[in-house]
């Protein structure tokens, strides 16, 4: 029974430290030029927007046949 208790407190405080470590990879860091960069190419496309005009599709009449008459 004892041996049962101490695997189970084991197995607790091992997902307990797993909580603990951060969300983000080691290699992530802070870097202030890519941010600035970012930031003015984000206000740049804000300031100019881009105005597309729909595309309109050609009117196409429908064809008319003669209605067939049956024999």
């Amino acid at each position: 029974m004892r041996r049962y208790q101490t695997i189970g407190l084991a197995l607790v405080a091992l997902c307990g430290a797993s909580t603990l470590a951060l969300a983000r990879p080691p290699t992530v860091m802070n870097s202030p030029g890519y941010d600035r960069r970012l930031q003015e190419s984000r206000s740049q496309a804000v300031s100019s927007p881009v105005v597309a005009e729909p595309a309109t599709a050609p009117v196409v009449k429908p064809k008319r046949s003669k209605k067939k008459q049956p024999d």
